[in-house]
């Protein structure tokens, strides 16, 4: 009798909590994500227009992949999807009563926006640490940049940073130089509040310490996916 109840479960937690993730992960390792629950979700409520023109790797700015290496995850390419140092820092921190601060990676920015929906709580943040486990067992980093740069918020109905450089300042992404990257990456954490191409003194001051930290990081080689 309890065979007959819990194979049923057995099989749908593991459809729902590894066929289906291996299955997600392994077809956008060679095809471009055509949309995310994160897009979607925006434009039914009430968002502006999609507007996103998918490029590979090979054709976005050094400077904008040094740029968001050095503002969102310096370790990138030395931790295999969570940045242990940086969270023991922002747990430290608040401890001592300082703002609790994020300490997100790429890699966990990258599953969240591909997978998941608008919003916060313990539930999505595990199962984003879950989806980020398949992308670093089954991605290079340099695909999981080349993603999370072509699929991630950067104003109302713009995604990617293509149509974010096209928008900002009427140029392919390829053009981006390191003043314009930095201002690209300064906007992320709010990119409906803020302005690369018109910043605030707040982001331009941001854009300013993005851009002396660019030299210091490295950047993922392209090539297989």
């Amino acid at each position: 009798m309890r065979s007959r109840i819990f194979r049923p479960l057995i099989v749908t937690v593991l459809i729902v909590g590894v066929v289906l993730p291996v299955t997600a992960t392994e077809l956008f390792r060679w095809v471009a994500p055509p949309v995310t629950p994160f897009m979607l979700a925006r434009a039914v409520f009430g968002g502006a227009p999609m507007e996103q023109h998918w490029i590979g790797l090979r054709s976005i700015s050094p400077s904008l992949t040094r740029a968001v290496i050095a503002a969102e995850d310096a370790r990138f390419l030395q931790h295999h999807g969570f940045d242990w140092t940086e969270l023991e820092s922002a747990l430290r921190d608040g401890q001592r009563g300082h703002r609790l601060r994020g300490a997100s990676t790429i890699s966990m920015q990258c599953a969240r926006t591909l997978f998941l929906w608008p919003g916060r709580g313990v539930v999505r943040k595990g199962i984003e640490a879950y989806l980020t486990l398949f992308l670093e067992l089954l991605w290079t980093k340099a695909r999981i940049l080349e993603v999370y740069l072509n699929v991630v918020e950067w104003g109302d109905g713009i995604y990617g940073c293509e149509a974010a450089a096209r928008h900002a300042f009427g140029v392919s992404c390829a053009a981006l130089d390191a003043e314009q990257a930095a201002r690209l990456v300064a906007i992320l954490p709010n990119p409906k509040r803020w302005s690369a191409s018109q910043p605030s003194r707040y982001v331009d001051r941001r854009a300013s310490i993005i851009q002396r930290r660019m030299s210091e990081v490295a950047i993922p080689r392209t090539g297989t996916p």
